[in-house]
């Protein structure tokens, strides 16, 4: 199976209405990016794909990126420079292991929409939403054929 067709139509909706629904709440930008494969540590790979997907380049390097490599069974969270300068260092556990219960029962959209919207709330203390915010990275998932 391609990873592109690992979630469905609707789940695939319901994961990017999650990204929306949790940058109501903060000026943080999340973006999730899916591959098949990670043959090397999963935090390299996914800071890697950040600078990629040109996530350094938020006005307050406030982004964050959820990694799924999908056939390795590999995840990541990374917040940039912004975030980790204001939060402890086990400020993603509580995510991580959130999602990770998810995933050990299959339900994979469901755990990636729970951290998700979990990262909006954790982001709206440092990064609160203002009215004048503008979204400066798409709500799309992409894929490692995208980049």
């Amino acid at each position: 199976m391609s990873v592109e067709n690992f979630f469905s139509k609707e789940e695939k909706k319901q994961i990017t209405d999650a990204i929306a629904e949790a940058e109501k709440n903060t000026s943080g930008e999340i973006r999730l990016h899916m591959e098949g494969h990670c043959t090397i540590d999963v935090l390299d790979r996914a800071a890697y794909i950040f600078g990629k997907l040109k996530m350094l380049e938020t006005a307050q390097r406030n982004g964050v990126l959820f990694y799924l490599a999908v056939h390795d069974h590999k995840f990541a969270i990374l917040g940039d420079a912004g975030i980790n300068q204001l939060v402890p260092a086990n400020f993603w556990d509580e995510i991580k292991e959130t999602m990770l219960a998810y995933f050990k029962e299959g339900k994979f959209t469901d755990g990636l929409a729970k951290g998700i919207l979990m990262a909006g709330e954790q982001l709206k203390a440092n990064f609160p939403f203002h009215k004048d915010d503008v979204d400066e990275l798409m709500n799309e998932i992409s894929f490692d054929k995208n980049i």
